[in-house]
């Protein structure tokens, strides 16, 4: 019985563990019928701090430092990080497309699962922004395209506004990061498109980290794939799953999709060892566990091993969608520093 017990528990562990992240847990259930006449759907005062999930003038998840990196952490805020979070709008029965900007219970969850593993990842040497927005509902991302179309603008649209607001009111020159992670890149590649590229702003880009969906190698016209861990002005973009898996929509993608190695932050299709994974965040946030994954590019995806826990011969997930940050946190961490440092190098002349 005490053997049953045990593998009990560490099947209940990692279980958990695909909730450490706490994000875009996906519900099949078919929704009711929805509208927009709610008017607690309306869009939000980027104005009031409330409408920021992030934001430096108050304290946020996203200060969060894990307690080994804390004697560490470096406070300057010389680079803005625009952040934009997954999908959390994940209930079973819903009536609205769109989830509401004052639903407390919903903002609590996207504060304490994507703001504070996500979104946190960016904060030494950075000031952290995260808009609230009107996400669209995770069912939007099995409808027709032309249904869900009008879901994700809605949400785009809040997302242009938050930035149009930071740009306006708070950026004050500062360069610029854009992260994201699942619906969060949808939003982000479309607004890279619309304010930096072959724009002025394009100056101001440190680095695009737009991870969690696929982007076609031809989405953008001026902004390259990185090449290397100090090049600028560019972006990186991966998809995680377990190695030897590929999931069927993968295989009927009809597209290349940029898929850049986090451990060696290159598009070499090598096998790289999980020794250069620095350290994955991942139920405890407060520990990070070293060499947690290693990674390999096969063409539009990136592959791993297992991840290296306790219990992991009972861990049978093969997407780790959840932990497309998470994973590789510490080397995301450090990768910012140097971004950084090699954007105040190649621009030294207007310090």
């Amino acid at each position: 019985m005490k053997t049953t017990n045990h593998s009990f528990n560490i099947r209940k562990e990692l279980s958990i563990l695909l909730l450490i992240l706490f994000t875009s847990i996906v519900s099949w259930a078919q929704p009711q019928e929805a509208n927009s006449k709610d008017p607690s759907i309306l869009a939000p005062n980027y104005n009031n701090l409330y409408y920021w999930a992030a934001h430096p003038w108050k304290y946020d998840p996203s200060d969060s430092v894990p307690a080994p990196l804390k004697k560490y952490y470096s406070k300057d805020s010389a680079v803005d990080v625009f952040f934009i979070y997954p999908t959390t709008y994940t209930v079973k029965n819903f009536n609205e497309w769109n989830a509401s900007i004052n639903d407390e219970q919903l903002n609590q969850k996207t504060d304490y699962s994507s703001i504070l593993y996500q979104a946190s990842a960016f904060n030494e040497h950075c000031r952290v922004f995260s808009p609230r927005y009107r996400q669209a509902h995770i069912n939007s991302f099995f409808i027709e395209d032309s249904i869900a179309r009008p879901y994700f603008d809605i949400a785009y649209t809040d997302i242009k506004t938050s930035f149009e607001y930071y740009l306006s009111h708070l950026n004050e020159g500062r360069p610029i990061i854009i992260a994201s992670h699942s619906q969060g890149t949808k939003h982000a590649a479309r607004l890279l498109k619309e304010f930096f590229e072959g724009k002025e702003l394009e100056k101001k880009l440190v680095c695009a980290y737009i991870i969690g969906m696929p982007i076609p190698k031809n989405y953008f016209t001026a902004i390259p794939v990185c090449k290397d861990s100090t090049e600028t002005g560019c972006f990186v973009a991966w998809r995680t799953f377990k190695k030897g898996y590929t999931p069927e929509y993968v295989k009927k993608e009809k597209f290349d999709a940029v898929v850049v190695n986090p451990l060696t932050w290159n598009i070499n299709d090598d096998i790289i060892s999980s020794t250069l994974n620095k350290g994955g965040v991942l139920k405890n946030f407060n520990k990070i566990v070293p060499h947690v994954v290693d990674a390999k590019i096969n063409q539009n995806i990136l592959w791993t091993s297992k991840p290296d826990v306790f219990g992991k011969i009972f861990f049978t997930k093969k997407n780790f969608h959840i932990g497309d940050i998470n994973l590789f946190y510490m080397n995301i961490r450090e990768n910012v520093a140097q971004r950084i440092h090699a954007y105040w190098k190649k621009n030294s002349t207007s310090l």
